[in-house]
């Protein structure tokens, strides 16, 4: 039982993250039926310029709420940056194209970030700072530190605020009309072209923030990190419905749930064939199952039909 609730609790922190980033993921293609597969390497970028930031401030001798907060600020303003000029560069020009050609420019993209990173910042792993409370809590025998908690808890909040932003913002009723029928959303005076900006901004912010918690569980910063990670947080928005916000959270919690009791059990299941090591494996199981079983996801794609 122990490590069942250990499981279920490392599963719950990892979910957290997939959400965030399926959510980036899921805004887009609810917008433009567009799959973004250059959103993990914005997650990268995000971590990659707060680490930047951090150490710089570190050095400088500020305290460490705020070396994390300004290191957050400037990732979140660096992605929306990144994001907007996605967009308006790779993907906009493409948009009446036929859906292979941004489909191979998103792999483009993605390939290009990743280079560009491993240039400006190298191939090493990188220490990420020790910055967020770290003490230990014990619940039922299970184990759970600070970070940890922070992470779960900031998650929620996050998408807490983007239910709301979507559904009680006049910006969101901006994007959900795109979303339904972009013709009679630009004739009813809604500027699409900005409303898909923002979309993209917003999704990018996202992945900064999870970029952050990522570096700040596992205390290491890669420029690959992003693609596995983009990955997985697709296979949850799939998982939970693709276009769907609250599908893309569940997905997102499901998917860590999933690869964490498997982790922990498959050796077991394997006679110690498998190690923890293939968890990995798991999310690519769940996107073909998925895929062949209900492609609409859990909760169903809420993508508006295109006249």
């Amino acid at each position: 039982m122990e490590i069942l609730l250990q499981q279920i609790l490392n599963g719950l922190v990892q979910g957290s993250v997939y959400a965030l980033v399926a959510l980036g993921y899921t805004m887009v293609y609810g917008i433009l039926g567009l799959i973004n597969f250059a959103h993990g390497e914005v997650l990268m970028v995000g971590a990659m310029v707060a680490l930047s930031v951090m150490l710089k401030l570190i050095a400088a001798g500020l305290a460490a709420p705020l070396v994390l907060l300004f290191g957050l600020l400037v990732a979140i303003l660096v992605c929306m940056a990144l994001g907007y000029s996605i967009e308006r560069v790779a993907y906009r020009p493409l948009r009446n194209a036929p859906r292979l050609a941004p489909l191979i420019t998103a792999i483009g993209i993605s390939i290009v970030l990743q280079n560009l990173a491993m240039i400006f910042w190298g191939r090493e792993y990188r220490a990420f700072p020790a910055l967020l409370p770290n003490g230990t809590h014990t619940l039922g025998g299970a184990v759970i530190n600070d970070t940890q908690l922070i992470i779960i808890f900031v998650s929620l909040l996050v998408m807490a605020g983007l239910l709301l932003l979507v559904h009680r913002t006049r910006l969101g009723r901006a994007m959900r009309a795109v979303a339904e029928n972009p013709a009679a959303a630009q004739l009813m005076g809604v500027d699409t072209n900005r409303v898909i900006s923002v979309t993209f901004m917003l999704g990018s912010a996202l992945a900064a923030v999870a970029g952050l918690m990522v570096s700040a569980n596992y205390g290491i910063v890669h420029y690959y990190m992003g693609f596995i990670l983009g990955l997985k947080a697709f296979t949850a928005a799939v998982l939970g419905g693709i276009g769907n916000l609250r599908g893309a959270m569940l997905g997102g919690v499901l998917l860590g749930l999933i690869e964490s009791l498997g982790a922990g059990y498959i050796g077991g299941l394997t006679g110690g064939f498998l190690g923890s090591n293939y968890q990995d494996v798991f999310a690519f199981f769940v996107l073909i199952a998925v895929l062949v079983l209900r492609p609409s996801g859990l909760l169903g794609e809420r993508v508006a039909e295109r006249a």
